[in-house]
Parts: structure tokens; sequence; C-alpha cells
């Protein structure tokens, strides 16, 4: 620990960080790790707000001439220890650009704050140029980098200035590159995808593979995009993810970190809800580690219990998926909210076209994005007796307490919006038995909620009931979580029900059987008919079976039908 426990919120400097001696966990130990790993070009993933950018900068800050002399910064650090690292502090051209500020998917947008950031880089570096190392001609290339460059220039030219860099000092650069795949993401929200990658591709491609000025390279995101989109020809690059054992202790507070700083700050009685809150972060084989954000904003917040990691901005990719998802995603959503776990295949590279047709992908970017934990992974059992390393089934669980928090925002969200009537309302009518209040709101809820669950290219009309029944089923999981225990799609009695709510207080609640069922012109002449069918089916199914097993009395059980034509809906 590295001064008094005072917060800084949002200092991702780190020369301003120390020298305001605010809260810091000395990570400095991945200076050493980093630079004695032989790797070129290295790229890290690891979620949102776990320290990435105060490692990157904690990097510039020691090994970049800008910063030479600046011994006060690492004094009493864990990497100050050594003399032959002192001697390295400040010793190196170092280029450190960002894409956090890349917030677009409009690709001429993106690409016009990409050369403006490159330009800015180049600002910094102007006056080398004066030195009579350069020529004319160099001196008219260093200008022809500008905001209005063409996209060749662009490509090529943070290795440009490589080569003036090392021209100058005479010692090769290192570069860093920090959430590089924030705008593919924007890009693929925006359906600008391909555009995006072809773009960087050539950036990524001539910044760290066809540059012989490189001396060690560092890029940092959340997500591993694959290879073939956009690291096509980087063949040199140390890829460490989630999965990786290496730099675990790098990114994130380890739980004997946390702990320490919770008991310096006079919050240690809070360590087990703390945990409960905000552990379950794996890294390799390292558990227990924690958001370095959270932990920082409970410690600031005086040890007030919040979703401060949920809260923070990035989750559009994720909600967009989940709402696009089919029904088998819904429903294992639906699983992951009443604590449940579930097995998938995981490919960590992030291969963002098939996003919307497997959802083994959406489960890998929630797995790379932090929001799911490994319990366990297994071999998939192969006929041959053969395996390949990619073949591992991952049982995965939400992470914490505070990631519940935060899909149960999500789902909610999917109900509000140009609904003028609240949901609540609905689930207040269906409660009292108000059917005619019932049918108003839902026809409401189906009108707007359709069209935000059946937007994947590739859905069908007879999809879209789907997708909205499990829609629904988890906003119905969130908004009466406290007072019953909702299932749906189980066995009872000779078939499969499609919703069931047990009420926590027989005594005060009633317990409801929901069939959903989709109006086929062919079986039925109205929507009324296919109503009498949804109650027959509950009758003769004996879907309250379950029920009555339990102690129910069939006078204290509700049974309904919800049937659609459309966007039109029938309740009875």
């Amino acid at each position: 620990m590295h001064g008094n426990v005072l917060v800084n919120l949002g200092e991702q400097r780190f020369d301003q960080l120390i020298g305001l001696d605010k809260f810091y966990i000395d990570k400095t130990d991945f200076i050493r790790e980093w630079w004695e790993n032989g790797a070129t070009a290295t790229l890290i993933t690891r979620p949102r707000r776990f320290g990435k950018t105060l490692n990157m900068s904690m990097i510039e800050c020691f090994f970049s001439n800008n910063y030479a002399g600046r011994w006060d910064l690492f004094e009493g650090l864990s990497i100050w220890r050594e003399e032959k690292y002192r001697e390295l502090q400040g010793t190196y051209p170092v280029i450190f650009l960002s894409f956090a500020g890349v917030k677009t998917g409009k690709i001429e947008e993106m690409k016009s704050i990409v050369k403006q950031l490159i330009t800015e880089i180049y600002d910094q570096y102007r006056d080398i140029m004066k030195s009579d190392q350069f020529g004319d001609k160099d001196r008219m290339a260093f200008q022809s980098v500008n905001k209005e460059m063409d996209d060749a220039t662009a490509y090529m030219a943070i290795r440009s200035l490589c080569n003036y860099l090392q021209k100058y000092y005479d010692k090769k650069v290192i570069i860093l590159l920090d959430e590089y795949d924030t705008p593919m993401h924007e890009a693929w929200i925006a359906g600008t995808w391909d555009h995006a990658a072809a773009f960087f591709r050539n950036f990524f491609n001539n910044t760290f593979k066809s540059n012989p000025q490189l001396h060690k390279g560092m890029i940092t995101g959340i997500t591993r995009i694959s290879k073939e989109s956009i690291f096509s020809d980087l063949n040199n690059l140390d890829v460490v993810t989630i999965t990786s054992d290496k730099y675990a202790a790098a990114f994130g507070f380890t739980e004997e970190e946390v702990f320490q700083a919770l008991d310096e700050a006079g919050l240690g009685k809070e360590k087990q809800g703390v945990k409960e809150w905000y552990d379950g972060f794996t890294f390799g084989s390292h558990t227990d580690i924690y958001n370095p954000w959270s932990i920082a904003s409970f410690i600031d917040g005086k040890g007030k219990y919040k979703a401060y990691w949920t809260n923070t901005s990035g989750n559009g990719l994720i909600n967009s998926l989940i709402r696009r998802g089919d029904a088998d995603v819904k429903q294992t959503m639906e699983e992951l909210l009443q604590g449940r776990s579930f097995k998938a295949e995981i490919d960590e590279q992030i291969v963002f076209n098939q996003l919307e047709d497997d959802s083994n992908a959406i489960w890998s970017l929630l797995m790379a994005t932090g929001y799911l934990k490994v319990l366990k992974t297994e071999p998939e059992e192969c006929e041959n007796g053969f395996m390949a390393e990619e073949d591992i089934w991952y049982t995965l669980a939400l992470t914490n307490y505070e990631v519940q928090q935060m899909f149960r925002k999500i789902v909610k969200g999917w109900f509000t919006g140009s609904v003028r009537i609240p949901y609540n309302h609905f689930i207040k009518a269906l409660l009292t038995d108000d059917v005619d209040s019932m049918n108003e709101f839902m026809n409401r809820i189906a009108l707007h909620s359709f069209s935000s669950f059946d937007i994947a290219q590739g859905v069908v009309d007879d999809d879209a009931p789907e997708r909205f029944y499990h829609g629904f089923v988890l906003g119905l999981m969130v908004d009466l979580s406290d007072r019953y225990v909702i299932t749906s799609n189980r066995e009872s009695g000779f078939g499969r029900y499609d919703i069931m709510m047990k009420p926590v207080d027989r005594e005060c609640d009633c317990a409801y059987i929901i069939e959903f069922k989709v109006y086929k012109s062919y079986k039925e002449k109205t929507l009324e008919d296919t109503l009498a069918n949804a109650h027959t089916q509950i009758e003769e199914k004996q879907y309250e079976a379950e029920l009555i097993s339990e102690g129910y009395v069939s006078e204290r059980i509700r049974k309904y039908g919800f049937v659609f034509q459309g966007k039109k809906c029938l309740i009875g």
C-alpha cells in the first residue's frame, strides 16, 4: 500500500495519483514481469475498470525519457528494489495512444478521431524535427501527418514516428495502445464492422508487425477480437486473456490487498459483505480477484454498498445482445438470475459477426467482459479419444451480486421507454386478477417489446412471441423476486408448463400458472379459440400437479392463457 486511504476516483495517470499521495495498491511488479517476457508485442485483455489504463500510464512513467529522473514516482515501490530497474527508468522513447475516446460507430467519424489522436501524438515531438539529423524530406513527411491525412498515411503514421524517434534518440521505441477494441465494439453496434476492421487491420499490422524500430509493444482491451478480423498478419503477438496465468495479479485487487485496504480504511468489519458483492473474478488459476473501481468506490463511499462498477458506462453491447438473443439465451439468463450455473463451449477469440447466430459467442463475450465467472472446466468427451485444446466445457455463473444487480436493471429497461403505462402496473393487475387492465397493459407492452426482442437478423414472425415470452419471464423474475419463485418451461403433470409462480408467503399470495400460445389460422378460427386451447392444455396436461403435491389448494391457484396474433395479445 502506498500512502493513506484517500481515494481519487477516475484518476488514470500514474504520476498524478502518486503525486497526490492517493489510494494506490502497488502493481509495479507488472513492469518486471512484462519486461522480462520475451514477446515483442503483447495483447492483454481484462474487463473494464480493472486498472488497464493506470498500468499503461505506470509503464509510460517508468520507461519514457519524458519522465527521466522521476525516481520519486517509484521510490518505496516494489520495482525500485532492484538496481538494474532503477537504471532503466526514463531511458526509452515511448508512444502512448488510447482509443478510449473513439465512441462512435460512424466509420468516417471514427477515422477522423483516430487521425486526430495520431496528430496529437506527433505534436508532442515536433521539436525533434529542428535537429540536423533530419532533412527537408523528413520534415515534409512529418508535416503530412495531420487530421486531414488520408487512410494510407494514417496506417503508417506510428511506424514512421518510431523511425524518427529511433533516429533522434538512437534507441528503439516502446508503443503502448490502450483500449484498442473500443472502436470495434462501437462499429459492431452501428453495423460498420467490416469497414472498421479493414481500417484497423492495416493500422495494427503496420504499427506492431512490420515495424523494425519497435522495441516492445503492449496492447490492452476488454476482448480478444479474432486474429482473422484485425490481427491477421501479427504473428509475433503474445495474447494474455483472463484464462491465462500470466500477469494474473497485475490487474484487479487480490483478496489480501482488498482486506488490508478495508482494515486501513476502518472498514474491516465489512469484509464478508464486500466479498459477496464484489468478489468472484478469476484470472487464470488465480481466484478471489476484485474489481478495483468497486473497491475504491466502496472505500470512498465510507462503506456504502452499491453497484459501482456495473453502473458505469459500457453495457450497451451486452444489453443489445441479451435483448436480441434467441429464446435459449433468455432462458439461460433466467437460470443465471436464479443463482444457477450452466455449461458452454467458450472461444476466447471473439468473432463479432457470429454474435447474433451463436449463443456461445455471447457467453464468450460475457466471460471476457467479467460478467460471467468460471466455476470449473472439463474436457469434452470425444468419440475417437482425441481432444483438441479448445474442446473444453466451461461451467459459468454470474460473477457476483453486483453483476446480478446490473442484469436486473437491464431487464427492467426492456419494459420502459415508449411504454406509457409502467410495467409494474401490469404486475399489480396480474396479482389482483384485473383481467381488463392486464389486457390493456400487455398489449402496450407487447407492441413495444416485440420490436425490441425480434430485431436480430434472420428472425421470423413465429420467433418473436418466443423471444418476447422469455423476456417477459425475466421481467417477472426481476419485479417479483422478493414475493415469488418463478420458473419457466419445466415439467409438471404430463407436460411442460410455460410459467409457474410460487408465492413465498402462501397466506398472502396465490400461485400462478401461465400458458403462452400463438394463434394458428389452420388450427383456430379466432384468438378466443386460441385462448380456450391454452386453458384446455393447462387442464389436460395437469400443470397444477406440482403445486398440489406441495400442498397448494386449487382455489389458491390462478391459471391464465396469454395468446398472441402478431403483436396483438389476449389474456384470460
